[in-house]
């Protein structure tokens, strides 16, 4: 039998003492900002003015911004890359050959990935299913389900806030014949159990609702709702893309069925994830790609060792550190918060306090637009509340499903911290936040007639 041996990786004190950015980027000692001269430096689908002011900014030799967006995206964990270089150089077997040495490597590191995944939820390895990231999973799990128990059952339950992929797939299960119901939430954005519970009928075959948002990072009630679905026998599955390796999820106590999960949301490479569909009682998925059989015919295709191997090392990783990013990311997420609201008048935090993430932090500037705000900070990477893309500056649809005033929807920031965020980079935010709401304020007609006791929402605007 051909055994391979993990390679040795750095020590974790090494990484902590350099508090190493993504590879290529130093931070100063002063403000934290990082330098590089990259000009790829935000999402391609963001406001074209941000993207040709950071443009402009490096093109003029200035600082690469400092990085605040970890829902995005994290930055991959060396630790994690130390993994996964032998597979992209010497161990290049297609895992599925079954008949040399270079197939068994590949297959081996494999498996021992989707065991490393499986141990963080507390899952079986035979139940995780590696995909390419937590959109096909959710496609999977949606419309496989709904699919392969269309004859029985025809009624699925999602909530309004879910991610953009699962909606999608909803609705295109509507446009299928079946019926779907999209749950309101409360203004801190946690969905009722009573209202889940008097949506569920016999023909309810799906309930899917993300675990944390990807905009606001509310948690919601996931022992109560998968005690309640597992009552009423009904397939319970979450989006834990912003969830898993973050904060302590066990899919049995929880009474999960399908759980999806993306590699570069928990500081793993991008391009892959894993789906885990539980085993006993058995779910069964129609599949919704064809091919070789492959991961018990789910999803066929060859699986990406390097990937694999990635997405396996950040999830051990982040078990074996949860206790110490939960510390180091609330104690920074709350000196976010306390110093920003303290400064600043009329700041509203988004969501619920008792129940959020603490590395997503979500505030809305009464009386300062998001996208003026966001050029004003060229030199830190953040993220708006509004859904916003070249051709539409529509408010987010989760703040307004919380009921935020299109006004205060359009003047919300999301903070992204993360493992490698360190307190000089989310001191010179604060800074800088506090600096340049106050000179828009300064400069805006409506936060002088606030001043002056006008009544904002009473004015009737006229067109001319």
């Amino acid at each position: 039998m051909f055994l391979l041996r993990r390679v040795a990786v750095t020590p974790l004190s090494h990484w902590r003492q350099m508090r190493l950015a993504p590879q290529g980027v130093h931070l100063s000692t002063g403000t934290g900002r990082a330098h590089s001269h990259d000009p790829s430096l935000i999402d391609p689908e963001g406001d074209p003015r941000v993207r040709s002011a950071h443009r402009e900014m490096t093109e003029k030799g200035g600082t690469r911004p400092l990085y605040l967006d970890a829902q995005s995206t994290t930055p991959l964990d060396p630790r994690v890359l130390d993994q996964m270089l032998p597979y992209l150089t010497s161990y290049y077997g297609n895992p599925h050959s079954r008949t040399h040495a270079y197939g068994w490597e590949s297959e081996e590191a494999m498996e021992d990935a989707r065991k490393e995944v499986a141990d963080l939820i507390g899952a079986d390895p035979k139940e995780i299913i590696f995909t390419s990231g937590a959109t096909e999973s959710n496609n999977i799990s949606v419309k496989g389900v709904a699919r392969f128990y269309k004859s029985k059952k025809n009624h699925v339950i999602t909530t309004q806030t879910e991610h953009k992929c699962v909606l999608d797939s909803c609705r295109q299960l509507e446009n299928e014949g079946f019926t779907v119901t999209y749950l309101p939430v409360n203004e801190k954005g946690r969905v009722s159990m009573e209202e889940l519970d008097k949506a569920m009928t016999p023909n309810t075959a799906l309930v899917s609702i993300m675990t944390v948002n990807n905009e606001i990072g509310v948690i919601q009630p996931m022992d109560e709702i998968g005690r309640l679905c597992r009552s009423k026998k009904v397939f319970f599955h979450t989006d834990a893309a912003q969830a898993v390796g973050k904060i302590p999820m066990d899919v049995n106590r929880m009474n999960i069925d399908l759980m999806s999960i993306s590699g570069h949301k928990l500081y793993g490479p991008k391009g892959v994830g894993a789906l885990y569909v539980r085993r006993r009682p058995r779910v069964r998925v129609e599949p919704i790609q064809s091919g070789g059989g492959q991961e018990r015919g789910l999803r066929s295709g060859t699986v990406p060792t390097p990937l694999a191997v990635g997405l396996g090392a950040a999830c051990k990783l982040s078990g074996q550190e949860m206790d110490y990013d939960t510390q180091h990311i609330t104690r920074l997420g709350n000196k976010l918060v306390n110093t920003v609201t303290s400064s600043l008048p009329h700041v509203i935090f988004n969501g619920d306090p008792e129940h959020t993430y603490p590395g997503c932090v979500n505030l809305s500037f009464a009386y300062v637009e998001g996208e003026s705000l966001l050029m004003a900070l060229k030199d830190v990477a953040l993220s708006s509340g509004s859904a916003c893309t070249s051709a539409s500056l529509e408010p987010s649809y989760v703040l307004r499903a919380i009921g935020a005033d299109e006004d205060l929807a359009h003047s919300s920031i999301r903070f992204g911290i993360g493992r490698f965020t360190t307190d000089e980079e989310v001191d010179y935010t604060i800074e800088r936040i506090i600096s340049e709401v106050s000179r828009l304020r300064e400069m805006s007609p409506l936060w002088e007639m606030f001043q002056d006791g006008i009544d904002i929402k009473s004015i009737q605007w006229t067109q001319h």
